[in-house]
């Protein structure tokens, strides 16, 4: 089954890696096999699926997530509609094969603690992802310098991504509302 678009978008943003499988992990597998299910049927069910951040957080860490290397750690915490996100990335790995001889790209090298801000929800079958803030070992990224790491290194294997990502739900989800520490869905 395909990880939702949502989460899709706001990992490969976070580079996120993975670990060992946890019960929070195989109950957010669940969930989603029921969606992928739901929304192959005829009339879905429209009662709301609910992921726990602890789930989010367990199933982006477990086997079952394969994303780009070089990252450590990663935890996402959500609330009304605000998605953040702290991790420690490698941006040598993540720049691996892809060199920029801007100045301003310097400071997206070697380790540093990443902490990301979105505001991501769906709603009419579509997910929307705003990039508030990005921050290296608590220094904010300025946003054209971000934007500029977004086109040079991420977009060129994610074309789809963006500092404002828009895209398609899939398997019929009509809505997805983050909430405080919980993802809920709704298929149509």
């Amino acid at each position: 089954m395909k990880l939702p678009a949502i989460f899709i978008v706001i990992g490969i943003l976070l580079c996120t890696a993975n670990s060992a499988t946890s019960p929070d992990a195989a109950a957010m597998q669940r969930k989603l096999d029921f969606i992928e299910k739901n929304g192959r049927s005829a009339h879905a069910n429209q009662k709301p699926t609910v992921f726990t951040e602890e789930q989010v957080n367990a199933y982006i860490a477990s086997d079952y997530v394969k994303l780009p290397n070089g990252v450590e750690s990663v935890k996402l915490a959500g609330e009304s509609a605000v998605v953040t996100g702290n991790t420690r990335v490698d941006f040598d790995r993540i720049r691996e094969g892809i060199h920029s001889s801007n100045p301003l790209l310097s400071m997206f090298s070697g380790v540093h603690d990443v902490v990301v801000i979105t505001h991501a929800h769906g709603e009419g079958g579509r997910g929307y992802v705003h990039v508030d803030s990005v921050s290296l070992d608590g220094i904010e990224v300025p946003r054209f310098v971000l934007q500029m790491f977004v086109e040079k290194f991420l977009t060129p294997k994610y074309p789809e991504i963006g500092l404002d990502s828009q895209f398609a739900l899939p398997d019929r989800i009509d809505s997805a509302k983050v909430g405080e520490h919980e993802l809920t869905i709704i298929q149509k």
